[in-house]
């Protein structure tokens, strides 16, 4: 039985890492003429198997893709020494979170926006603790700001408790500074209650409330305690809408409501009339604390895979690259492995946990054994948008040395955070870890954040004028959002290596259902599935199940798939060997 999203849904377990973790697969599909060497893998762990299945033909538990979700499945299920292994399409690992090298450029193709990897304990990023439980560190760089380039002008934004009180002197109305200061004074003591599981210690049966519930009781306990009853009371609105929060704070600054949007939209894709309240006050909790920083992997988003699989193959784990997975197979009414594209059948012998989306997932079911209600349920569920990419290559001459990694930029508030062509999100992270550039040059990463219409591409030829003419029409807005953001020193037509990628990009090559980010689920409508389906022994994880999408929530369901697939007492030795 599958249990987590009813009984743990406070436990929404996102945090500012969540920030639109998007990819397209093969980068060199969308290369312009300046770039024609090979992308190459980044990472240097052992992956002899690039080229498509070998090895054993069978396993205790079956991974279906090697996304972030999938390989924090498998690396605890290596962990608790089952016999694992994962099947990824693609000959480089990671899903949407890869990287990939082009002349000596090494591109981030998704999440560029971290925290919480050095912290340990109950309160940590799921992510950092699964690490933690395969025993890989990741070093990173610390960093505490990024650039805002909005109608009102442009600032260099600050996390911490005061800092941002500057910038409401500066852009929002006199009022808006004591709106602020009171909605920090509401929601901070709340965030004990929100943070107060700890994302591995969730299982998707019964058995959570021995892991879980009776294990973290007294912290708990101590927590609400402490709120009193105004915060207590508070704590009821935790699985409400955020939105509710500022109504009743009679928060009216126009700034401030469209910041908050701004950081919703960021953290989950909606707006904060359609985000947990318990994902905003964990980010509010992260960001707004003393002592707050960001951190951005050395050398890369790569280096988050390249641990996971570390710590995959370290425990006896097993990934195999190129093998593509063409259905599930289910016998007497079970999931008992997977057939390859090349006909080669993996017998699963306890199970197959599939990290592709809901809709993905469905297709690669037999019509026939799939309940009508379910095939439903999957196909009427609204999906979010797409995304348009841009990665460059580009000589740092020219370009000012105090650049940050990160810019964001929003055309106008009026149009809604949520609008096409409205925000761009942009990542230099080579300002961090130099080597990911050439000497002397830098490396992009510009993005719209999940709300490019795949209707404007749906039946385009890839070869075709059309399609070309389009994406140069849809990556003008990033293109003169780089140039904002860089200033004049930057001359795209200097770029030595340029990538733009679209919805069907994403299509193709993450093999996403219509190119989406995911499911557009709205808090106080509609919960993410669970991990459990109709098929016996077959389970989900990744951003179409709970707790939803970014990095923290779907490490947070890999480990939970994982964790329901073995005993309570193995899953109990786990967290007191990491100490939480």
């Amino acid at each position: 039985m599958d249990i987590c999203s009813n009984v743990l849904g406070f436990s929404r377990f996102l945090s500012p890492s969540a920030v639109r973790a998007s990819a397209y697969r093969r980068p060199i599909f969308a290369r312009s003429s300046s770039s024609t060497q090979e992308p190459t893998l980044t990472t240097s762990i052992s992956l002899n198997n690039r080229n498509g299945f070998s090895g054993k033909a069978e396993a205790d538990v079956v991974v279906i893709g090697s996304g972030i979700g999938g390989l924090c499945c498998a690396g605890l299920l290596a962990r608790y020494g089952q016999d694992v292994l994962v099947l990824e399409s693609h000959d480089l690992p990671g899903g949407a979170a890869h990287s990939f090298e082009i002349k000596g450029y090494k591109f981030d193709s998704g999440p560029s926006l971290f925290s919480g990897f050095q912290s340990r304990g109950p309160q940590a990023n799921p992510l950092a603790q699964v690490l933690d439980a395969l025993g890989e560190s990741l070093p990173c760089v610390n960093y505490d700001s990024w650039m805002v380039y909005i109608p009102e002008g442009e600032f260099l934004s600050r996390i911490g408790p005061t800092e941002f009180f500057k910038d409401l002197e500066t852009y929002a109305s006199p009022n808006a500074v004591q709106e602020w200061q009171k909605l920090l004074e509401t929601i901070l003591p709340l965030s004990a209650a929100a943070m107060a599981l700890p994302p591995l210690s969730i299982r998707g049966d019964w058995g959570v409330l021995s892991t879980a519930a009776a294990r973290y009781a007294p912290s708990l306990l101590k927590s609400f305690i402490q709120m009193g009853p105004q915060g207590i009371l508070g704590s009821t609105k935790l699985l409400r809408p955020f939105s509710e929060i500022i109504d009743s704070l009679e928060l009216n600054d126009p700034f401030i409501r469209n910041w908050l949007d701004l950081l919703a939209f960021l953290l989950a894709g909606v707006k904060t009339n359609g985000i947990l309240s318990a994902e905003m006050i964990y980010m509010f909790a992260e960001w707004y604390k003393p002592g707050s920083c960001l951190e951005y992997p050395l050398h890369g988003s790569g280096a988050v895979v390249n641990a996971l699989v570390q710590g995959l193959q370290k425990f006896g784990g097993r990934i195999s690259l190129g093998s593509h997975v063409q259905n599930i197979i289910v016998e007497n009414d079970r999931a008992v492995g997977v057939k390859l594209k090349s006909g080669q059948f993996i017998r699963a012998k306890k199970a197959v946990v599939s990290n592709a989306s809901m809709w993905d997932t469905l297709a690669l079911l037999p019509e026939s054994v799939v309940p009508k209600s379910y095939r439903d349920g999957v196909n009427a569920m609204p999906q979010c948008e797409s995304f348009m990419h841009l990665h460059l290559g580009f000589d740092a001459e020219g370009i000012r040395e105090d650049l940050g990694i990160h810019h964001i930029v929003v055309n106008d508030w009026d149009r809604g955070v949520d609008a096409d062509q409205n925000v761009v999100l942009i990542s230099v992270p080579s300002v961090l870890s130099p080597d990911l550039a050439p000497p002397g040059k830098h490396v992009l990463h510009a993005y719209t954040p999940g709300t490019e219409p795949y209707t404007l591409w749906e039946g385009l030829d890839r070869r075709s004028s059309e399609y070309k003419n389009l994406k140069a029409q849809r990556s003008e807005v990033m293109w003169r959002a780089v140039e904002r953001a860089l200033g004049p020193g930057f001359k795209r037509e200097k770029c030595e290596v340029k990538l733009v990628g679209s919805p069907l990009t994403h299509q193709r090559f993450l093999r996403r259902n219509r190119g989406t980010y995911g499911p557009a689920i709205e808090a106080g409508k509609a919960t993410f599935p669970g991990h459990s389906t109709p098929i016996p022994q077959l389970y989900c994880c990744g951003d179409s199940t709970f707790p939803g999408i970014g990095v923290p929530a779907v490490a947070a369901s890999g480990a939970i798939v994982a964790n329901s697939l073995v005993s309570t007492s193995q899953h109990s030795q786990l967290l007191d060997a990491i100490g939480i």
